[in-house]
């Protein structure tokens, strides 16, 4: 059986550059759900890499931080 609170490398990168990306741009969690038209808690749980989300969020979240989808899943030291 699988673990459920195994969080895989895709879920902990897109959370990494979710956050970095959100601090960068120096917005709260606040403002990033807002702009998403997502819950605030879900943003949460979504930075700290425990959902695994939808393509559908992932278009709002990068379109909320004004990036393209593929820069929230872009390695953090540039390989692949």
């Amino acid at each position: 059986m699988a673990n459920p609170t195994y969080k895989c490398g895709a879920q902990q990168l897109f959370a990494a550059n979710m956050r970095r990306i959100r601090l960068l741009q120096k917005l709260t969690q606040e403002k990033v759900a807002e702009a998403a038209e997502l819950h605030v808690n879900y943003i949460s749980s979504v930075e700290r890499g425990e959902r695994n989300i939808s393509i559908c969020n992932i278009e709002r979240i990068a379109i909320a931080l004004n990036v393209s989808m593929g820069e929230l899943l872009a390695p953090l030291d540039g390989s692949k």
